[in-house]
């Protein structure tokens, strides 16, 4: 878990999906490492974000909830050590480097993952340009599409992943925008504790953007819609 999230622990289904030998920390402030499979369990390390480390033993049920994320504690060995992370902040797909395209991370994740797909259309009006880019990323985890969005498209740090229960209609904003900004927010859509939509936008003098997270199919859809006036 990362340092600044709250234990909530929880039983929930088991999951049936195989666990790669290899997986990816999406935590930006890094993922701890603990001597043994509980969230008390002494810190042996700190993983930082984008670390690729090795699955020893998977676990498959999900006994617990970080952040509204539920998993479990993965047995992998990171730097010669071996110990337990929550994998609800590893995942199956390398997180995008900083500044990267998405044209370009859709490239390089295609050719590990045939399912994913990228398109970008260009729509608007001469003085309203309006550019869409979509990418769909074979998984059901609403956590891991939004940490690749969170990196990809430049949705603050301080947004943390929202937890699937709570009001029907949510809206956080930024607490210190960057000087110039209109609007930095994110609003959560859910229905019975189910999340439904997450949609970041930013507006500022002549440019906005707005990047949404939903389900299609068997998939999560990330759509980054951005406009110039």
């Amino acid at each position: 878990e990362t340092p600044q999230e709250t234990d909530d622990l929880a039983v929930a289904d088991t999951t049936s999906e195989t666990t790669p030998d290899y997986l990816y920390v999406t935590a930006s402030s890094g993922l701890t490492l603990r001597e043994f499979a509980n969230l008390q369990s002494e810190k042996v390390a700190v993983m930082p974000y984008g670390t690729k480390v090795k699955v020893v033993t998977p676990e498959s049920n999900a006994t617990m909830n970080v952040g509204g994320i539920k998993g479990g504690m993965h047995e992998v060995e990171f730097n010669h050590k071996t110990g337990y992370a929550f994998n609800g902040y590893l995942s199956k797909f390398f997180p995008p480097e900083e500044d990267m395209k998405a044209v370009v991370y859709a490239e390089e994740l295609k050719a590990a993952f045939q399912e994913v797909s990228f398109t970008a259309t260009s729509g608007g009006s001469a003085s309203n340009p309006t550019n869409t880019e979509t990418l769909l990323l074979p998984t059901n985890e609403w956590h891991e599409a939004f940490y690749i969005a969170k990196q990809l498209f430049n949705i603050p740090t301080e947004f943390a992943f929202p937890n699937p229960k709570g009001s029907n209609e949510e809206i956080v904003k930024e607490t210190k925008p960057k000087s110039g900004t209109w609007t930095s927010e994110l609003s959560v859509a859910r229905n019975n504790d189910t999340l439904e939509k997450i949609t970041y936008s930013y507006r500022t003098e002549g440019y906005g953007y707005e990047v949404t997270i939903s389900e299609e199919g068997d998939k999560m859809k990330i759509e980054n819609k951005s406009v110039a006036d």
